[in-house]
C-alpha cells in the first residue's frame, strides 16, 4: 500500500448536502477497497483562475489516503465520469 493525496474541485451548483454526499462517497470508496483515509481537508469555495465547464468558482477538497495502486486508478476513472467534479489530481506521495 502506498500513500496518496487527491485534490478535487466540486461544482459550485451543489448544495451543502450534495457536497457532503460526494465527499463521503469517495471516502467510502477508499475504505471499501482496504484503504485508510488519513484525513479530509475542505478548503471551501474559491475563485478559479480560469473557467472550467463554464464555472468560475469551485469547492476544493483535499483527501489523504493509503491504499493499493488499483484503488487510486479506479478512483481516478470514477472522478472523470462524475459530473459533480470539475477537476481532480491524484498524487502518490
Amino acid at each position: 500500500m502506498a500513500n496518496y493525496e487527491v485534490l478535487y474541485i466540486l461544482s459550485p451548483a451543489l448544495s451543502e448536502e450534495e457536497r457532503e454526499s460526494v465527499i463521503d462517497k469517495f471516502k467510502k470508496f477508499v475504505e471499501e477497497r482496504d484503504g485508510v483515509v488519513g484525513g479530509i481537508d475542505k478548503w471551501g469555495m474559491r475563485t478559479l483562475t480560469y473557467a472550467i465547464k463554464f464555472k468560475k468558482e469551485g469547492f476544493y477538497v483535499l483527501m489523504n489516503f493509503k491504499s493499493p495502486a488499483e484503488t487510486s486508478i479506479d478512483m481516478g476513472k470514477l472522478m472523470l465520469i462524475n459530473e459533480s467534479i470539475l477537476r481532480h489530481i491524484i498524487i502518490k506521495k
